[in-house]
């Protein structure tokens, strides 16, 4: 299991003082506010994050010794990460980088393929899965999914009318 995983992407500077301009990875931004530490992709350099503010959808963060905006831009189109521990869960969610590689098996046992992506177009989550080279797409609700087993590698599904 991945101990780092990513939270934010920083696009930029912003203001005078040195702040990352962060594109939140997490389904809260305001999760931000309980990181101590973040780590820089690549090379996993320890950033202290000092303060955190906020600007329509991104979060704005100030990091100890990041205190221009040439040293922000330096930053620029690079992933933050966080300890998987320090990353709050609400009751029921997974990372969707232990949801990549598991079987996804109807009720009745039968083998539909291995989730290979995970996309967020609002509403709800859609699960892409794949067998031999042909897609299911399957949405992501309790009505559809019924049992996610992460240890098992496997998530069991309901299939409803019409949905292949």
């Amino acid at each position: 299991m991945e101990t780092l995983l990513e939270v934010g992407q920083v696009v930029n500077s912003y203001g005078i003082k040195g702040y990352l301009k962060v594109v939140p990875l997490v389904d809260k931004k305001e999760q931000f506010e309980s990181f101590k530490k973040l780590y820089i992709q690549n090379n996993n350099k320890e950033l202290i994050v000092q303060d955190v503010k906020y600007s329509k959808d991104l979060v704005l963060l100030k990091v100890l010794g990041i205190d221009t905006i040439e040293d922000a831009l330096k930053f620029k189109n690079l992933y933050l990460l966080a300890n998987r521990e320090d990353i709050v869960l609400e009751k029921g969610a997974h990372f969707i980088v232990d949801l990549i590689g598991l079987d996804v098996i109807t009720q009745d046992g039968e083998k539909l393929g291995t989730l290979t992506e995970v996309l967020q177009p609002g509403a709800n989550d859609v699960y892409i899965v794949k067998k031999d080279g042909k897609e299911i797409l399957i949405p992501a609700i309790p009505d559809v999914i019924k049992k996610i087993d992460i240890d098992g590698k496997k998530i069991v599904v309901k299939l409803l009318d019409g949905l292949l």
